[in-house]
């Protein structure tokens, strides 16, 4: 039989049927694994936070992936954060986001402070073995704390150092307070009354006390007395960030993501959540949500975990968590006189 096509009609045919065929399994393939998702910027701009962040202050995604980041801390001499990267090192990033590592024996490190010889304390959460320490310099790594009342502790989270050597650290099972000098034997557990505690720290003054509720409305907030021990806890500023019972996002259904803490020199206190950071006045009032980690608008791709002012004059705001490293220049400068 004699085809009714020329040689170049059926060339042609072929190649219409190629293309076809491979826009429909494109198509296909696009429905078996969803529409592809566009990569997260590399920046993206804050509102403004009067005398806290200008608006249009670039939010810098400086490293990713990153793991398990945790931890965040300013270095004494301006050059940058150290960070638990979990379960091995103590990492440094330094000003031009290079990083290098810091502790090569980091023992699954969760939260960080100095104190005032220069040491760094960590709480430690090798398994079977949790205690908060002293992880550097070499020469003077030793065990601080390893049990409460002779029970070991469960879930080490986040540190504060105070300025006069005290030291405040959480676990699921509270807040715990050490006294400067004291041995392990003499810790005291001065909250215990907290469902899900998390980040901890201490205003400028160091007269009050913030700790994280991960299933709660509120920071809360206490007094600091003479002997460390706390008194008069109050709701001090209610989150924008809530959990949200049955959310198609496993985050905001698990808790309010409040984690890590920092505080600026004038007293304002900045919170991980799950919208990014949140940043309340001294009085604990509302001022605003830094979008940290929030790329796409509600769309939560990786929420922040700890923070930490840093850099030469401390003005600038590091966050870590997610597996990501971001930073955002501001005008609110990270009080001087602690790493944290």
């Amino acid at each position: 039989m004699v085809s009714k096509y020329t040689e170049g009609q059926l060339m042609k045919k072929a190649v219409v049927g190629i293309v076809i065929l491979f826009f429909s399994v494109t198509i296909a393939a696009q429905r078996r694994e969803g529409p592809p998702q566009p990569p997260a910027p590399k920046e993206v701009a804050a509102t403004a936070i009067p005398g806290v962040v200008a608006a249009g202050a670039k939010i810098e995604l400086v490293a990713f992936p990153v793991p398990s980041p945790e931890g965040s801390l300013a270095l004494p001499d301006g050059s940058g954060i150290i960070f638990c990267e979990r379960p091995a090192h103590i990492t440094k990033v330094d000003l031009a986001g290079k990083m290098s590592s810091f502790v090569e024996q980091g023992n699954a490190s969760n939260g960080l402070g100095w104190d005032s010889k220069g040491r760094l304390i960590a709480v430690q959460r090798p398994r079977g073995a949790e205690k908060v320490g002293v992880l550097y310099p070499a020469n003077a790594v030793t065990t601080l704390v390893d049990n409460y009342q002779g029970k070991p502790f469960n879930g080490l989270n986040d540190i504060v150092v105070s300025t006069k050597d005290a030291i405040y650290f959480t676990d699921t099972e509270g807040v715990y307070y050490l006294a400067p000098g004291a041995p392990g034997s003499q810790v005291k557990k001065v909250i215990e009354d907290i469902q899900n505690p998390n980040g901890v720290q201490l205003s400028p003054d160091e007269k009050t006390l913030y700790a994280n509720d991960k299933d709660g409305e509120y920071l809360l907030a206490f007094d600091v007395q003479a002997d460390g021990t706390l008194k008069n806890r109050r709701n001090f500023g209610k989150y924008k960030s809530l959990k949200v019972a049955g959310s198609k996002d496993p985050r905001l259904a698990e808790d309010n993501g409040a984690d890590g803490l920092a505080i600026d020199a004038d007293g304002r206190v900045y919170v991980a959540t799950n919208l990014g950071v949140e940043v309340f006045s001294p009085k604990g009032q509302h001022l605003g949500v830094i979008p940290i980690g929030v790329w796409g608008g509600e769309q939560i791709e990786g929420k922040p975990a700890n923070l930490t002012f840093a850099g030469p004059d401390k003005k600038t705001l590091y966050a870590v968590g997610s597996g990501a490293i971001y930073r955002v220049p501001m005008l609110a400068q990270g009080f001087k006189g602690r790493g944290k």
